[in-house]
């Protein structure tokens, strides 16, 4: 009986360590900053002040071969910001916006070979450094974009007529400020 007690004391005593040295699961809490998307804002080029919205947006990606990343992502009938995600893994992302986007059947809705895509469309280049910054044990590191740029590739028909980052050595840390603004 008294090696029952002894062996039944050192049982709780190792089951409450055990119990106090485990953690919770760690789960990275919502809310926790991670790696932040580039956000735009679209104002009026003949008044610079006035927000502007952009109708029949559409927008993709290209990938690291020159290839549209599809589905497209259709962003609403309009829309005067953007929330855009860069890539971790390179130092640049293309994207391209098409304004007024339309899918022209042609006369003939029940074939889709004659069909034809209208509006105007624009390629953006975002180029960065990137930094890797330790967030959590839960959340593991997140990507922080510095010395971003924003240029537009010339294509004599841009919709885009200007873009105006909104500080000197703009970075992207995160997404509750507009890091560029684009006129049109």
């Amino acid at each position: 009986m008294k090696y029952l007690k002894f062996i039944s004391l050192v049982v709780i005593a190792l089951l409450i360590g055990i119990n106090i040295s485990c953690e919770r699961d760690d789960i990275c809490p919502d809310g926790t900053p991670t790696t932040p998307n580039l956000i735009i804002d679209f104002y009026d080029v003949n008044n610079q002040e006035s927000k502007k919205n952009v109708f029949n947006l559409v927008l993709y990606g290209i990938d690291d071969e020159g290839n549209p990343v599809l589905p497209a992502i259709a962003v609403g009938s309009s829309t005067n910001t953007l929330s855009l995600p860069l890539k971790t893994y390179t130092n640049s992302t293309q994207f391209v916006l098409h304004k007024d986007y339309a899918v022209n059947n042609n006369g003939t809705p029940d074939n889709t070979s004659d069909d034809f895509i209208e509006g105007n469309s624009d390629l953006i280049t975002i180029n960065y450094s990137r930094e890797e910054v330790y967030v959590s044990r839960a959340c593991g590191y997140k990507t922080i974009f510095k010395n971003v740029t924003l240029n537009i590739e010339d294509d004599s028909d841009n919709w885009i007529q200007a873009r105006q980052p909104l500080t000197d050595n703009q970075s992207v840390e995160d997404e509750t400020t507009t890091h560029f603004n684009l006129y049109h």
